[in-house]
């Protein structure tokens, strides 16, 4: 079975085309088929000015065109889409939707904070270890980082904040910003011990990529820390050429270790796992789920 997901992400647009079957063992096999990525870098209007602006609105319409082309291609019968931080405060989000929809006939849905935190849940990837220790997923955006923590199998809370890349990026996060996640983690996480992250989002994934760290193996707080004193003391141009990156990479690599590294010193948490999940990862269970209780009687 085909599922697909498309991710509206305040950097970049995502579609995730997955072939779901069961393993033997009952349990359901998500293996990837094609993942597309455009960077449509819708914050960098909309937190800068609260709109999008009409050539990047161009962008985006043909965009979903490309993709709705290529879910056709793979006769893709399901899909599931989510628009996050940067459509969710642009002032004409609505009408530029309205417009894809009608020029399309497909539906972006835009989705809050919170269902965020519960999509990027879905991936359940804290179930598959050590029950005896507590994890917090971290995922990082362009408008918005979401903090999930999960402890002895059970979910302790989930959580959106308004801190991003590309926010940052425009100077769009204030301290009070950056002191509202510390206080909260601080009153959330009281008590718990031996809790190591999870990161998600592509700056985490590229970063674990440049360590050339195996599969499974977590990265460390302090070669994070190494890495955002290293990738800071570059230029965004000598950074693309040095390392490798896309530009729209390249710019916003640098905030989003800042926060990772704030959120792990802030938490004493000095590992990191990195799954390489996402949003559209969970977008992508999620609407198997939702395809499996309809098939149930």
């Amino acid at each position: 079975m085909k599922l697909a997901a498309i991710d509206i992400g305040s950097n970049a647009a995502r579609l995730l085309i997955t072939e779901a079957s069961p393993k033997a063992n009952g349990e359901m096999d998500f293996t990837k088929v094609n993942l597309v990525r455009v960077p449509l870098r819708l914050g960098m209007d909309v937190f800068a000015t609260g709109t999008i602006s009409p050539q990047r609105a161009e962008s985006f319409v043909n965009t979903i065109k490309a993709y709705k082309l290529l879910l056709d291609v793979y006769e893709v019968k399901y899909l599931k889409t989510a628009a996050t931080s940067a459509m969710r405060d642009a002032s004409n989000g609505a009408e530029i939707l309205e417009r894809v929809k009608r020029e399309t006939g497909m539906e972006i849905k835009v989705i809050s904070g919170q269902e965020e935190a519960n999509y990027i849940y879905e991936n359940h990837i804290a179930e598959n270890l050590d029950k005896t220790r507590g994890y917090l997923y971290i995922d990082v955006g362009g408008g918005s980082t979401e903090l999930t923590f999960f402890n002895g199998n059970r979910l302790i809370f989930k959580e959106s904040f308004n801190i991003g890349t590309i926010r940052l990026l425009q100077g769009k996060v204030s301290e009070d910003h950056w002191q509202q996640m510390k206080e909260f983690l601080r009153v959330h996480l009281k008590g718990y011990n031996q809790v190591v992250a999870i990161g998600s989002g592509g700056n985490i994934n590229k970063v674990f990529s440049l360590s050339k760290k195996k599969e499974g193996k977590p990265l460390t707080l302090d070669l994070l820390k190494d890495y955002y004193k290293e990738f800071s003391s570059f230029t965004v141009e000598e950074r693309i050429h040095l390392y490798n990156l896309r530009e729209d990479r390249a710019d916003v690599i640098v905030p989003a270790l800042q926060i990772y590294v704030n959120v792990m010193r802030w938490t004493d948490i000095q590992e990191i796992f990195v799954p390489k999940i996402g949003l559209a990862d969970g977008l992508v269970r999620a609407l198997y789920k939702e395809i499996s209780a309809m098939a149930t009687p």
